[in-house]
């Protein structure tokens, strides 16, 4: 028979919502209006006291949980493991791959955030994604090691106070000026799932772009992501007539082969963070190439993702 259960807060768990914290902490599919209702009703205390769905718990606090029969737990996606460019005790930085989703949904069964899942199933709070990427774009992907730290990056992202620097191929000669403030508004279009992003309303978009290599076939260039909207590279350039290659949501059909979009470097707190593109042939970029894009960001940490394979 199911008993009552008392679970100590740890560290990494502390500065939860409640409810947040036992849909983490809870066995099997339970639905969060049953979570609710034990909450209402009492039968979840916090150091023998009641709280309320959203008040905050803490490291040392011991939470009852009432008796229940576990729903049917999800499989942990095997699709795959991930590679770590930087681990420490609060953040885990990863290297995305083309065409792995970030997270899972209908008709998706592999995903990053998953994976994350089957690397960390006994962890007192699994390693929680702090942001996106495009399924079709490599590169670096924050995730958060405790609570704590997935606020504080959280806050970073919708602030602006992370530094993002992507690399892009993109067809035709980009002929712009040495640094190319682009300035756009942004709005989505279309039912959930095949959503398009188009210029003209919404809300404003800016990054700052610099050709690495013009060739008039296709150019490298680097961009430096000042806000963060939906499709927000991809269409920018698009709009000016140089969407990235690869790109067959914006690229007018021609596209074909994976996208060459990757996000190079990050940098939070001062903490900055690398990971070359993996592309090879005629996109590989060369090392001192990759120096003259980090000219984009202002000044140069020390710290750089050496990945470790295998996880």
């Amino acid at each position: 028979m199911p008993k009552v259960q008392f679970i100590t807060v740890t560290r990494a768990e502390s500065g939860q919502k409640l409810l947040r914290f036992l849909e983490r902490r809870l066995l099997g599919d339970v639905p969060r209006s049953a979570v609710q209702r034990w909450i209402r009703k009492g039968q979840v205390r916090v150091d023998k006291g009641r709280k309320k769905p959203f008040d905050r718990i803490e490291a040392g606090q011991v939470v009852r949980i009432p008796p229940y029969t576990p729903g049917e737990e999800k499989p942990a996606q095997s699709g795959g493991g991930l590679t770590l460019v930087h681990q420490d005790a609060d953040i885990l930085a990863i290297a995305k791959p083309a065409g792995l989703a970030v997270h899972g949904g209908d008709g998706i069964d592999d995903s990053v955030a998953g994976r994350l899942a089957a690397l960390y199933p006994d962890a007192d709070f699994r390693p929680t994604l702090a942001h996106r990427l495009d399924r079709h774009t490599s590169g670096l992907l924050l995730a958060a090691a405790n609570y704590e730290s997935l606020r504080h990056l959280n806050h970073a992202f919708a602030s602006g106070g992370v530094d993002k620097l992507y690399l892009a191929w993109v067809r035709g000669q980009w002929t712009g000026p040495d640094r190319t403030l682009l300035t756009d508004r942004l709005e989505k279009r279309g039912e959930p799932g095949s959503q398009t992003v188009r210029t003209g309303s919404g809300k404003t978009g800016l990054a700052e772009v610099t050709a690495l290599v013009a060739d008039r076939e296709y150019s490298l260039v680097a961009v430096r992501l000042i806000t963060g909207r939906t499709h927000q590279i991809r269409v920018q350039l698009a709009s000016r007539g140089h969407p990235v290659v690869g790109d067959r949501k914006y690229g007018e059909g021609r596209e074909r082969g994976p996208m060459r979009l990757h996000c190079h470097a990050l940098r939070v707190d001062g903490t900055l963070l690398t990971l070359a593109p993996p592309w090879e042939g005629r996109w590989a970029v060369e090392p001192e190439t990759l120096g003259r894009a980090m000219e984009l960001l202002d000044g140069r940490d020390t710290l750089r993702g050496t990945p470790k394979p295998g996880m």
